[in-house]
């Protein structure tokens, strides 16, 4: 059953890795159906956060805690990448100069990004088979933005498509790291549970300033708001069919 589990967990991750690589290739050759796809990702990363984990979280967390205590984790979740975001000045919108260094820095934030989302995937099987395969489906979608992110930093900050394609294979690799590194560390579910509780912040903070901006900022239409709807409201669906 472990056996099968850690398979589980690293098949997975691999297809987050391909999703960040196949989002990189459509940044390249699709730019005008973007705005569609980033849409969907923001509602679905925002769905999971909302309807899976932090239910869960809070499930795995009262029996051990305080409500205010399992919120502040999601708290540190939501402000630990507004932090990151804010002091280290790599946000994803962020137009830099040509040639200026920081878009390089920005793809290796992403990459770092991609890596917590395979903790992510690896810490939810922990939790459960149906968490696990939540997380997956908003890990999925999230990194595939992040594919398409990686190659717009690079090339935005000067960069050559070769270095932009270098960059986007160390972010598709990156998740499978991420998971790979939690089947040596086995959580107990009264930390499984606050572990949830800061990615479901985490996830939030992606959806409201990334992913929903982001998708607005390159088609700003009425679709793309349903698109954002329709994520969310599929990932409803499937936590209240598996449940």
């Amino acid at each position: 059953m472990v056996y099968d589990t850690r398979m589980n967990v690293l098949v997975i991750s691999l297809a987050a890795s391909v999703a960040t690589f196949i989002g990189g290739l459509f940044a390249l050759h699709f730019r005008d159906k973007l705005h569609l796809i980033l849409g969907f990702s923001a509602g679905a990363v925002a769905g999971v956060a909302m309807f899976d984990l932090l239910p869960e979280a809070i499930d795995l967390g009262m029996p051990y805690y305080s409500a205010q205590f399992v919120a502040l984790f999601v708290a540190l979740g939501f402000f630990g990448y507004l932090i990151l975001d804010r002091l280290v000045l790599l946000h994803t919108h962020t137009h830099e100069d040509e040639g200026n260094p920081r878009g390089f820095f920005g793809a290796l934030t992403l990459a770092a990004h991609s890596f917590l989302d395979g903790v992510a995937i690896g810490v939810g099987f922990q939790a459960g088979e149906v968490t696990g395969l939540l997380i997956t489906a908003a890990v999925l979608t999230h990194d595939f933005s992040d594919g398409i992110n990686t190659v717009n930093l690079v090339l935005r900050s000067g960069g050559s498509w070769k270095i932009a394609l270098r960059w986007l294979f160390v972010a598709a690799l990156a998740p499978v790291l991420g998971a790979f590194s939690t089947l040596f560390l086995v959580l107990s579910p009264s930390t499984i549970g606050l572990v949830l509780a800061v990615f479901a912040g985490s996830f939030l903070y992606l959806s409201a300033s990334d992913l929903i901006p982001e998708s607005h900022h390159r088609h700003p239409r009425a679709l793309t708001t349903v698109m954002t709807l329709l994520g969310a409201g599929v990932i409803y669906y499937v936590v209240t069919l598996v449940h």
